[in-house]
């Protein structure tokens, strides 16, 4: 039985990754009314790393090294995501498809595992997908693993502090209900910023 006040929010959350996954896919997504709005064809590779000013954070190869401004590669294999240790840099770097799709795959995946899985995972352990294919993929299935976990939430794990033991954020010192409405908004913003690039790199300059 799904607690009255997490129906909605998982309304939502399904709503989001469905029209995100589709955003990056093609050849339609959900216009928001149920008709179908042509986005073009599937993300490519070259859209993925796209950087459309200079000093972009991005995913890279980590034999590269990191990029402007940035201290580290996140994530684990032989590709990474720039990072720096606090406090970032100021300005924000403009980050590409790539970066925001890596990070938005990996922080759900990671909640995921630290709700109902090992609750071990760590950004260190987490691969960074290298190409666009495979970071849609990684985000559908940490997707999926999210929404499982949810699956198996009680209306008292809702008001529960630290039910989430995610270690990047304030999981533990959050009551649920709160992380569950934080992954939404994550989801949300992050799949507008990744719609929007796609606009821009559709009308770029040839």
């Amino acid at each position: 039985m799904i607690p009255p006040r997490l129906a909605p929010l998982l309304e939502q959350f399904d709503f989001a990754r469905e029209r995100l996954t589709a955003r990056m896919t093609g050849p339609v997504m959900d216009s928001g009314d149920g008709s179908d709005t042509p986005v073009g064809g599937p993300l490519t590779d070259e859209e993925y790393l796209w950087e459309p000013v200079a000093d972009c954070w991005s995913v890279r190869a980590r034999a590269a090294g990191p990029g402007p401004r940035a201290t580290l590669l996140a994530g684990a294999g032989p590709w990474g995501r720039d990072a720096a240790a606090y406090p970032h840099p100021s300005p924000p770097p403009f980050t590409t498809i790539a970066w925001r799709l890596s990070h938005l795959g990996e922080m759900i995946a990671l909640r995921a595992d630290h709700v109902a899985g090992s609750r071990s995972l760590t950004r260190e352990l987490h691969p960074v997908p290298g190409g666009a294919a495979e970071a849609v993929a990684a985000f559908d299935t940490a997707a999926a693993a999210w929404r499982t976990a949810l699956g198996g939430v009680d209306d008292a794990a809702l008001d529960t502090v630290g039910y989430s033991s995610y270690p990047h954020g304030s999981d533990p010192e959050d009551v649920f209900v709160d992380v569950v409405w934080w992954v939404n908004q994550e989801l949300l913003h992050h799949g507008a910023e990744i719609a929007l690039l796609r606009d821009l790199y559709r009308a770029r300059p040839r």
